[in-house]
């Protein structure tokens, strides 16, 4: 018989293993964004910027004001600490997870399941690519518009020329990896032994099945406890080798299997993991937040459905389009629709909506971290728009504290 959690144990566990109800740092800089971005596992990049971009605001929910100086230069800085590959989508991790992921980077280039075209592209065009491959050895990191070879692209592949094809295929074989960021977003491509320290050249390359039971490790320590689907969904592994090695896990001892109220599939409990008896906190979430990203997850554990509205036309979004719930200490309180408007240095709160969650107190802490966000950004106003439940009583608190 597997022992049980209640489902506010297992809230806490998953809340503690993401780094919420810790003491916030006073001044946090480049070794705290590094150590939490290690107890995370992984950070998902999104381009969106309508607010800031998704891979600040984790370590914002958590850390507080940090420098988002310090993860740029672990991520595109001369002293790099971390890297970018397709992970829970394209991600950015620790340098010692690299090793990891080179299983997936052999898939890519043997062209296995999803990255069949991948492998079409580079065998269908050896020349080329050994000419970008020479092109980027003598010149250093380059962009795609830097690199100036091939044709212009022009409907599939998102309209990419030839030279940016290249390039992103080297890149998720592993052939090329990310040098450096530029200008709004731009990716500048470089061989790995111009851009990884020589730590992660020389490290050893795991076997499959061995490199996969540390994902699984490390996404079991960032989730506290979770299904076989949540430990799966962290690093996107395949169902069926996720399935084996979880099992493989549990024989190991090193996951052990929970019921918990309320979920209906199998738990597995982190050896690592420890539940407070309280958790405190005060945070807005990025929709590709870990601790939400897995819509069914987030789902079980703070009974919102929560989905994003980006690519919903204007006229049918509930709740906005840029929209991020609101942690309120143990539960989701709220959701909000945010805006950072640069020209006129305010945060734009479009739209607010309760939860049922949402008790009397839920207005003032909202406009807490909605002040300490537009500080983050450098933003001198809050502006609460008149759309939702919460919207009014939100405005009324907003202005009390500015």
């Amino acid at each position: 018989m597997s022992p049980g959690l209640s489902d506010a144990e297992a809230r806490r566990l998953a809340l503690r293993a993401q780094g919420f109800g810790r003491a916030r740092p006073f001044a946090p800089g480049r070794a705290d964004v590094l150590g939490l971005v290690r107890r995370l596992g992984v950070l998902q990049m999104d381009s969106v910027n309508v607010l800031a971009r998704s891979h600040y605001l984790p370590l914002f929910s958590r850390l507080g004001p940090y420098p988002r100086e310090a993860l740029e230069a672990l991520a595109w800085g001369p002293r790099k600490g971390l890297f970018e590959y397709w992970m829970h989508e394209a991600s950015l991790a620790p340098l010692e997870v690299q090793p990891l992921l080179r299983w997936r980077m052999e898939d890519a280039e043997a062209g296995v399941g999803v990255w069949r075209g991948v492998a079409s592209f580079l065998r269908s065009h050896g020349p080329f690519i050994d000419q970008v491959l020479d092109e980027i050895a003598r010149r250093g990191p380059l962009s795609a518009s830097e690199l100036g070879l091939g044709a212009k692209g022009a409907g599939g592949w998102w309209g990419w020329s030839e030279g940016k094809r290249a390039l992103e295929c080297l890149f998720w074989t592993g052939r090329l990896t990310t040098a450096a960021r530029r200008g709004t977003f731009e990716r500048i491509y470089g061989l790995p032994d111009q851009v990884h320290p020589p730590r992660v050249l020389r490290a050893k390359t795991p076997d499959r099945g061995e490199a996969q039971r540390e994902l699984l490790r490390i996404a079991a320590r960032a989730q506290g406890v979770a299904t076989e689907a949540d430990l799966r969904d962290y690093f996107r592994l395949p169902a069926a080798e996720a399935r084996l090695r979880v099992a493989e896990l549990v024989e190991a001892g090193d996951l052990t299997p929970v019921q918990v109220e309320g979920w209906r599939a199998q738990a597995y409990l982190s050896p690592d993991a420890g539940a407070p008896r309280r958790v405190e906190a005060e945070a807005l979430l990025s929709p590709f937040d870990n601790l939400i990203w897995f819509r069914d997850r987030a789902e079980r554990l703070f009974g919102m459905r929560f989905r994003l509205e980006i690519y919903t036309p204007a006229h049918r979004r509930v709740y906005g389009y840029y929209v991020l719930p609101f942690l309120e200490d143990e539960a989701l309180t709220a959701r909000v629709d945010l805006k950072a408007d640069r020209h006129e240095r305010q945060l734009l709160v479009q739209a607010a909506h309760a939860e049922p969650a949402a008790g009397p107190g839920t207005p003032e802490a909202l406009a807490r971290a909605l002040w300490r966000m537009a500080g983050w950004l450098g933003l001198e106003a809050v502006e609460v728009a008149p759309r939702g439940d919460l919207a009014g009583r939100l405005a009324g608190e907003v202005a009390r504290l500015g």
